[in-house]
């Protein structure tokens, strides 16, 4: 069975765009991590900047929501 909280991938932030003829290109950066609740299927705020702080915290839920 898949657990509750997962960690994906944060959306990566727009540094700074640029145009080349009829092109845009976005220089992005890593945002991070964000926990993911699979029951009601949304992000959970805020991001981590790790993936061990993120892990770290996604554990707690876990055991928070099979210990409730």
């Amino acid at each position: 069975m898949q657990p509750r909280f997962v960690i994906v991938p944060a959306v990566p932030i727009e540094k700074e765009s640029f145009r080349v003829g009829s092109r845009y290109y976005a220089a992005t950066v890593c945002g991070g991590f964000d926990i993911y609740d699979n029951q009601a299927k949304e992000r959970l705020k805020p991001s981590y900047p790790s993936k061990t702080d993120a892990q770290v915290q996604c554990e707690q839920l876990n055991k928070r929501g099979e210990a409730g």
